[in-house]
């Protein structure tokens, strides 16, 4: 029987490698455990994505909890975590929820993970027990299950939440990409209501999903740029599996970087919707949000990578916005997890009140804060290098860069460095392959790679046998 460990976004694994109906059975077995003993009799929604047998899937979990004596309600078509997550929070009786997703992941994968009753995140306490008491043999007993309506509520909200009218005024041409995923078909109706011209691609049924892995990024986005040229769009909107992050692409069939589109949402929440608290980021995060936040008054607190670490924040109260810096972003005044729907809804808001597109807000943004430059890379090592990287990371310290000396040195979240001119690079093991990210953000792309081949070459150079 395959072994299931939980980390803190649940368990994900490939269908060919343990994915399957017996073993999602055992991961919910051990989800209703857990409610039924700190809530017993309580309801527990569940909803799952487009991806292979994701409603059997959804339908044995449901099963599952309800043999325990919890009221389950699965969900009556695909949904995005968002919505599912918006129901749970505004459902009394709701102790959790359960979602069948791998998100972003290929269609090789298969994904379980719970939701609390404010609909964010379990705790990592939460699945480590999930991990101790999941059984060895899949529980054989079903009870009844109901079926719910949670795409209708969710919409009507998210409808409700934004200045229709400006936008209807406006009715601006978008492609819609829901890189067939959960999103598909429900933004796309959405803005058609509010007097859009909406194009849809990647919008049929396909569980092998084109071949795309279904990230809002460069170059799975290559598409949704073209479409936006093709219809003289103003913009086009790609969102990930689940429809948790998403992704921009300008009038000019111009991707815009995640690291930008969280400082244009967050203008938009202080300077139109006259929200104001702190912003929450990873300590690496981008000079965009760092410099919007200190321009529009709103302090920021620095967390370790992983949306957890902000969600924690968010629970504190006294939050404008959270942005993990790749694409998910949260407003705490609509859902303490990310939405990325609600985060494109306020974009066409901002778009539609200003009458101007989102590379005219891109440049209005520039104008005020400057721009910078992003650079990712990611290096491959065998485990024990690995290994050896993760231990001596704490005592790493590079005292110059490129020839510069760095005015921060920060260990919380891999090695962080910053330099005076707000540039930084960061390189950080990844928690599941044996693989270092870099990341490098600096005033222009030369400057941003060289500073990640100096930063790589000289730590990785004191790695044993390196």
């Amino acid at each position: 029987m395959r072994i299931i460990r939980f980390d803190n976004k649940g368990w994900r694994t490939r269908f060919d490698r343990g994915f399957d109906e017996q073993n999602v059975a055992r991961a919910a077995d051990a989800f209703a455990y857990i409610w039924a003993e700190t809530n017993p009799g309580g309801t527990v929604l569940v909803g799952y994505d487009t991806r292979f047998r994701g409603k059997d899937f959804a339908e044995v979990v449901g099963g599952v909890l309800a043999s325990y004596g919890l009221r389950a309600m699965v969900s009556d078509a695909s949904c995005p975590t968002p919505a599912l997550g918006w129901s749970v929070a505004r459902d009394e009786q709701a102790v959790g929820a359960v979602v069948i997703t791998a998100s972003s992941a290929s269609c090789e994968y298969g994904g379980i993970s719970a939701r609390g009753a404010d609909g964010g995140p379990m705790s990592s306490e939460f699945y480590e027990v999930a991990t101790k008491i999941v059984s060895s043999v899949p529980i054989r007993d079903r009870g009844e299950v109901e079926h719910v309506d949670l795409m209708g509520p969710y919409l009507a909200h998210v409808m409700g939440s934004v200045d229709a009218s400006a936008i209807a005024d406006w009715a601006p041409s978008i492609v819609v990409d829901p890189m067939y995923g959960a999103a598909q078909g429900y933004v796309c109706d959405l803005l058609s209501q509010m007097g859009c011209r909406v194009s849809q691609i990647h919008g049929d049924p396909d569980t092998n999903f084109g071949g795309l892995h279904p990230s809002p990024v460069e170059p799975w986005v290559d598409k949704c740029e073209q479409a936006v040229l093709q219809t003289g769009g103003a913009f086009g909107i790609a969102f990930d599996g689940d429809a948790d992050r998403l992704g921009m692409v300008d009038e000019r069939g111009v991707f815009v970087e995640p690291y930008r589109v969280a400082p244009l949402v967050l203008d938009h929440l202080v300077s139109e919707r006259q929200q104001h608290g702190r912003v929450v980021s990873p300590y690496a995060c981008s000079a965009y949000i760092r410099r919007q936040a200190a321009r529009l008054g709103c302090p920021l607190t620095a967390v370790p990578m992983g949306f957890t670490r902000i969600y924690h924040e968010l629970l504190e109260g006294d939050v404008v916005l959270g942005t993990e810096g790749l694409g998910g972003i949260s407003v705490p005044s609509h859902l303490n997890e990310r939405d990325g729907i609600f985060a494109a809804l306020l974009l066409v808001e901002a778009c539609a009140q200003r009458q101007v597109g989102i590379a005219e807000l891109v440049q209005d943004m520039e104008s005020s804060i400057g721009s910078m430059h992003h650079v990712n890379k990611n290096i491959r090592l065998d485990p024990a290098s690995i290994q050896s990287f993760r231990n001596i990371l704490p005592g790493l310290n590079l005292r110059d860069v490129c020839g510069r000396e760095p005015i921060y040195v920060g260990h919380a979240d891999g090695l962080v460095l910053r330099f005076d001119d707000d540039s930084w690079v960061q390189l950080r093991p990844s928690r599941t392959e044996s693989l270092v990210r870099a990341h490098a953000e600096a005033p222009n792309t030369r400057q941003a790679e060289n500073m990640v081949e100096a930063a790589c070459k000289s730590a990785l150079q004191r790695l044993p046998l390196w």
